[in-house]
């Protein structure tokens, strides 16, 4: 079955009680059951909800995975990775990382007694540099957010293959149209559901996807300790979005490319980070674990101060001036004061997140009118 058939359909059947086409929204918190411990597979809503479990079925046949666990937020799932380590485990992920994430990581769980190690992942070699017996799971993103660092899952796998450790990949950016890891040898794939599988910034929800039967368990025996889990509106919203993440996918390609070459020669772009350009980091990589390279771009004003960075990042008529990504509508982003303001500002500057760095996420709009857009904002 091939990618936009198995976005309408994988997972899916009619509704057995009317032949309702789409999945219905069991608002509900409880089921009737026939006997003391004898249900028909649901007992409470925060284990599970046909809505749930009907986009948990759809979102590992896209990611091309055996189980998904969907939960109330990005950062639900990536909390559930991370409850599976114990003080004195080590991490090894990326410098180039989500501003939540690295204010989990180092707020939350650091002072549990857990080692992070923020490294550059371009060059997979470096991460052996820092594996060693109390090493337990390498965590990345790729692209990365924002500088769109191009990570080789592959080569990332070999070396947590070897050493038995776990590999969660974080696919927001790529979303499973254009990349799946677990086909790459990752264990975990760990989506911001919120962003391109959503699709219409109107549901806040996270999820995991795994192969092994263990793992599933394991995290899920989590999301039901810990009560993360999505309502079953929000779920209804997403498997709504998903049947048109294809043809929006290919739209955001699209725009994606269109915007990226007209503002590669632009006299008030510094720098454009886009994994589609040749002169981009690991291009070769980039090409052989993505299909298209999406409508994810971060530019560098030129000699421009902060406020400037202000007015420009506030003078967009069609971007929005936003957080989040993947929405049908274009964003313009300020990841040092919104995005990655948890971040502090030395290990920003280190990996290129400046003060003049602006971060688009381009939508499904005319191209003629953001590139008209970006003309009037830059001028």
């Amino acid at each position: 079955m091939k990618f936009g058939t198995k976005a309408i359909h994988a997972g899916l059947e009619p509704d057995p009680s009317t032949g309702a086409i789409m999945t219905p929204i069991f608002q509900t918190s409880t089921y009737v059951q026939e006997s003391p411990g004898k249900n028909k597979g649901y007992g409470y809503a925060r284990g599970k909800n046909p809505t749930r479990v009907a986009l948990e079925k759809n979102i590992a046949a896209l990611e091309e995975g055996k189980h998904a666990i969907c939960f109330s937020s990005g950062m639900g799932a990536t909390d559930a990775v991370i409850k599976m380590l114990r003080p004195g485990d080590e991490v090894i992920t990326g410098d180039d990382l989500y501003g939540g994430s690295y204010r989990m990581f180092t707020k939350i769980y650091e002072p549990y007694g857990i080692k992070f190690h923020f490294i550059n992942m371009t060059d997979a070699s470096n991460v052996v540099k820092y594996v060693n017996g109390k090493t337990k799971l390498i965590w990345l993103e790729t692209p990365t957010n924002p500088t769109m660092q191009i990570v080789d899952i592959a080569a990332i796998s070999a070396i947590a293959k070897k050493h038995n450790l776990l590999l969660a990949v974080d696919n927001t950016f790529a979303s499973p149209y254009l990349q799946n890891p677990l086909l790459l040898g990752a264990d975990i794939v760990m989506h911001s559901v919120t962003k391109y599988l959503g699709g219409h910034s109107d549901v806040v929800m996270g999820a995991l996807i795994v192969n092994d039967d263990k793992l599933h368990e394991q995290l899920y025996f989590i999301l039901n300790s810990c009560g993360a889990n999505p309502g079953p509106q929000d779920c209804f919203l997403v498997l709504r979005g998903i049947k048109t993440l294809h043809l929006r996918m290919e739209r955001h390609c699209y725009n994606g490319r269109k915007v990226a070459e007209f503002l590669k020669t632009h006299p008030r772009v510094e720098k454009i980070d886009w994994p589609g350009f040749e002169d981009h980091p690991n291009p070769a990589i980039a090409k052989k674990q993505m299909r298209d390279f999406g409508g994810m771009i971060s530019i560098v004003l030129k000699d421009a101060t902060l406020d400037e960075t202000f007015r420009v990042a506030s003078s967009f008529k069609v971007f929005s001036l936003a957080e989040s990504l993947g929405g049908v509508e274009s964003l313009i982003n300020h990841p040092v004061t919104m995005t990655h303001a948890s971040i502090p500002k030395a290990e920003r500057d280190r990996v290129g997140v400046v003060d003049n760095l602006l971060r688009l996420s381009v939508g499904v709009e005319d191209i003629e009118d953001l590139i008209e857009d970006l003309q009037q904002a830059l001028a």
